[in-house]
């Protein structure tokens, strides 16, 4: 099977709590906005979705973020489209 994510940024949030998965998330965000990174992979895993939701309520608020979907063939990531800087 071919990785097609294989060479983008990528967040792992496995055994963080709400609080914290928050502050990473916007911190990576933000991070790959200024480094010009169009597209980005956040890993929260399948469990009890708490994550999942989580992730999904801060990507919805977060200002740099063009768009985001559950990865088809994963889904225990989201793919995030990040705006352009102008």
């Amino acid at each position: 099977m071919i990785d097609l994510y294989k060479n983008l940024p990528t967040l792992d949030l496995h055994g963080e709590n709400r609080e914290i998965s928050t502050v990473l998330i916007n911190d990576f965000i933000e991070d790959n906005y200024k480094m010009k990174n169009k597209k980005v992979i956040i890993i929260h895993g399948l469990g009890t979705k708490i994550l999942l939701k989580n992730t999904q309520e801060v990507l919805k608020k977060n200002k740099y973020v063009e768009s985001y979907k559950i990865d088809n063939f994963n889904a225990g990531q989201t793919i995030v489209e990040i705006r352009s800087r102008n």
